[in-house]
Formats: C-alpha cells, sequence, structure tokens
C-alpha cells in the first residue's frame, strides 16, 4: 500500500510539474513578417532617396585614411622590462599621433597597454595600465584632449609574439594605437 502511495504522490508531482512550465503560446501558428527591402525609385523618397526602412551597408575594409590614424606614423610603441617609461625613440611617433588628435577633435583612440608572459596576472595586467595611461599623459601633454583618448590594459592576455625569448618578449611589451 505504502509503495501506492509514494507511485501515486510521484506521478501528481509530475504532472503538476509539467502542467506548471506548459506555455499557452502556440508553436505552430508563428506570425511571419515581410522583410522584402522596400525600395523608392530616387525622388519619391525621403531628400536621399531613401525610405525609413532602409539601412545604409556596411563596408568592410574601408579604405578610408582617417581611419587609421595619421599617416606615416607607428601604430605600436615598445617599453623596456618592467618599465613604462616612454622610451625618447618613439617621442616622434607620440607627437604624430597627439597632433592628429588635435586636429581631429571628433576621432577617439584606445591606447592598449600589454605585457610579457613575465610576472603575475594581476602584476601584468596594472604594468599594462600603467604604459597605457603614460602613453595617454603624454598625448595629453602635447594638446591632445583627455576626452579623446582611454587608456586599457590587456595585460599578458593578447601576445603579439608567442614565444619564451627575448625577441618575443621585446614584441610583448608594447602600446597599441587603436582609432575608434
Amino acid at each position: 500500500m505504502k509503495r501506492i502511495l509514494i507511485s501515486l504522490a510521484s506521478i501528481i508531482t509530475l504532472t503538476a510539474a509539467l502542467v506548471g512550465c506548459s506555455s499557452g503560446v502556440k508553436l505552430n501558428e508563428v506570425p511571419v513578417e515581410n522583410r522584402t527591402p522596400v525600395t523608392t525609385a530616387p525622388g519619391t523618397g525621403d531628400a536621399a532617396g531613401v525610405t525609413g526602412r532602409d539601412v545604409a551597408p556596411v563596408l568592410i575594409g574601408a579604405t578610408d585614411p582617417s581611419l587609421a590614424g595619421p599617416p606615416g606614423a607607428a601604430r605600436v610603441i615598445y617599453f623596456d622590462y618592467d618599465s613604462f617609461v616612454v622610451k625618447p625613440e618613439f617621442q616622434a611617433t607620440v607627437e604624430a599621433h597627439a597632433r592628429f588628435l588635435s586636429a581631429n577633435k571628433a576621432r577617439k583612440l584606445v591606447i592598449e597597454g600589454s605585457t610579457d608572459e613575465r610576472g603575475g596576472r594581476e602584476y601584468n595586467l596594472a604594468l599594462g595600465q600603467k604604459r597605457a595611461e603614460a602613453v595617454r599623459r603624454a598625448l595629453g601633454l602635447l594638446g591632445a584632449s583627455d576626452a579623446q583618448i582611454e587608456a586599457v590594459s590587456f595585460g599578458e592576455e593578447k601576445p603579439a609574439a608567442t614565444g619564451s625569448d627575448e625577441d618575443s618578449y621585446a614584441k610583448n611589451r608594447r602600446a597599441e594605437f587603436n582609432y575608434r
């Protein structure tokens, strides 16, 4: 008798759970939306000959030179081991980016600081941030607006070169300029 009551209680509990989880939405009655593009003849839509439903195409690999930053300027500067001091050999690069930002107030720049794999994760994140901040401060001193520049750290997470030799380490101790 006890076995029958346990089986009956299990069946009732399972049925209640299934009823509670059911949905009133009928799966075979899916509304269909017409997504065919609406085109108009030039001059019949809005001022550009486009209706509100049209979207401008995304151009991948667009060749707008202003997106790349200053022409001819390097986009990466390198640091010595365990250092966040901008070396004098990269001063011209920093100056070129500062002039570009001063002339193009609408442009935004993200400086991404990175380190080699030596050191702990937290230490490398902090060092990468110090590198990015050092470049940001140098750009600010040369006339770029603080609102245009963001400094972030990737620590050792985005290596430019894999390997455990000094050449690979040197390539990973860097700050990269990425315009948005």
